[in-house]
């Protein structure tokens, strides 16, 4: 059996200064990257499993990006795995990125990439919203 890999699309106006903000604010690594007479056109960044393309590519397509990231979470772990989100909240704020409350009928941490992409961080889906 043949396992599938996806990596989303996020597209930016500028694919360096965009590996700056997930390697340098988010955490991420940059494992590669395509260039174009010196300049980056497409880079990988990743985190804990979770990889991402960024892209210069599309003009029109700048941050219109929406990214769910998801922990696996077992029934058990639910605690844990709000501590760790808590965690990654403390972590971004300390390094200035803004981190916004959000909910889509659970509870999420929102971060905007500087183009305007999203990243909805969602915690374990029986996790009451603050206003809840």
């Amino acid at each position: 059996m043949t396992d599938w890999f996806a990596r989303p699309v996020l597209h930016v106006k500028d694919v360096e200064a965009s590996i700056r903000f997930y390697v340098n604010q988010l955490g991420f690594t940059s494992p590669w990257r395509y260039e174009e007479e010196g300049k980056a056109r497409v880079a990988q960044v990743e985190r804990l499993g979770c990889a991402l393309i960024l892209a210069d590519t599309w003009p029109e397509k700048i941050g219109k990006g929406l990214m769910f990231i998801s922990m696996n979470v077992e029934p058990d772990t639910r605690e844990s795995a709000v501590a760790a989100l808590d965690e990654l909240r403390a972590e971004l704020e300390a390094k200035g990125v803004l981190v916004k409350e959000g909910s889509w009928g659970y509870r999420l941490l929102v971060v905007d990439d500087p183009d305007g992409n999203q990243l909805f961080f969602n915690y374990p889906n029986d996790t009451p919203s603050p206003a809840e």
